[in-house]
């Protein structure tokens, strides 16, 4: 790259550095980016999904304390390499039995299990059904869900299907944008119109719709909605870089690599996309968050992701009901994540916007 790219580059990183908006959406992406690769070591529950499940603690609120005595599964449990963990989470060697008080006695210990508020059962274990350390003491900063699992753990866990949804969605949308705007841009005429005849009949369809559409045609799961999200983004993609090269493919540079004989593709790729970066990642910041936002709208209705894995959408959609009842940060809890997640991206754009000098050309 010449040394007058260079320059430019770091002039506009330069300006984006003095932009707080958008060093604000980047410290908040680097922390999502950090807390998703290492999830299953920062949440308290590391069980694949945090899927930690435990009846008798349902819907407790944010701060609640809870004594377990941890007992042997009936099966060997293997133990968990580093890597497997920080894929899926390594699986809990032992059953947690909430209690309300324990005693030893010899070689027992002799329990009252909670069952639930002003109920106990006694129950005595034999030290070698135990874990080493069986006592242990587990904090729900955010309280637990109606099936007992951590919020808090869930909420980490669930920030790779945010991020991961906004990856891949921009990642399908920015390579048929790129590859349809440019190819209506580039030749013009019938293909141009063509091409725009097929965007304008995509652009007419409500995203909810044609999302629901292409998913009930790949079925429900992780990666389906992840695909239906991306095939309904890149017209926004595509308008732009068409715009783009028709306005470059009339300058001066671009003649002369038609009279130096280089191929079409290589005057796209090496030519003209180059020059169309700036605007191309402004709106690929802007779809990172209106994917994010359309992932968990899709979980919420129950066609997106679905359980046990853990999504924000699908954690607002089993607990809003306590919004009006007695424990309303089971649900809010991911929708303020939601929230600060796609502002990170939006105040990312706006700032990429300014600092690239594209306010005027999208």
């Amino acid at each position: 790259m010449s040394s007058e790219g260079h320059s430019v580059q770091q002039a506009a990183w330069k300006r984006l550095k003095q932009n707080k908006g958008a060093v604000f959406g980047l410290i908040v992406i680097a922390c999502a980016v950090l807390t998703a690769v290492f999830a299953y070591f920062i949440a308290p529950d590391p069980s694949p999904d945090a899927n930690r499940i435990i009846l008798e603690i349902g819907g407790e609120k944010p701060g609640h304390k809870q004594q377990f005595i941890r007992v042997k599964k009936d099966k060997a449990v293997n133990r968990t390499g580093f890597f497997t963990q920080l894929v899926s989470g390594k699986e809990d060697p032992y059953l947690y039995m909430p209690i309300q008080s324990w005693q030893q006695q010899g070689d027992s210990f002799i329990v009252q299990h909670f069952i639930d508020e002003g109920l106990t059962e006694r129950k005595a274990f034999h030290i070698s059904q135990l874990a080493v350390t069986p006592i242990s003491t587990s904090t729900f900063w955010l309280g637990s869900d109606k099936f007992g699992r951590d919020i808090l753990s869930r909420l980490i866990v669930g920030t790779r299907v945010s991020l991961s949804v906004g990856l891949i969605t921009v990642i399908i949308s920015l390579s048929i944008g790129l590859i349809l705007g440019s190819l209506a841009g580039y030749y013009r005429g019938r293909t141009d119109n063509i091409i725009m005849w097929f965007i304008n009949v995509i652009w007419s369809i409500p995203t909810l719709l044609l999302v629901f559409a292409i998913t009930l045609a790949l079925g429900k799961g992780f990666w389906q909605v992840f695909i239906a999200v991306g095939l309904t983004m890149w017209v926004n993609v595509a308008r732009l870089v068409r715009g783009q090269v028709l306005g470059i493919r009339e300058l001066e540079y671009m003649e002369a690599t038609r009279a130096l004989g280089f191929s079409d593709v290589r005057s796209i790729v090496r030519h003209i996309w180059p020059n169309i970066m700036g605007p191309v990642m402004v709106i690929a910041a802007s779809n990172f968050a209106s994917a994010i936002v359309i992932e968990a709208g899709l979980s919420f209705l129950g066609v997106g992701v679905q359980q046990p894995q853990p999504s924000w959408g699908l954690m607002i959609k089993e607990n809003y009901n306590f919004i009006i009842t007695q424990n309303p940060m089971l649900a809010l809890a991911p929708g303020f994540a939601i929230m600060i997640l796609v502002l990170a991206f939006n105040m990312l754009g706006n700032g990429l916007r300014d600092a690239l000098n594209v306010r005027g050309r999208i």
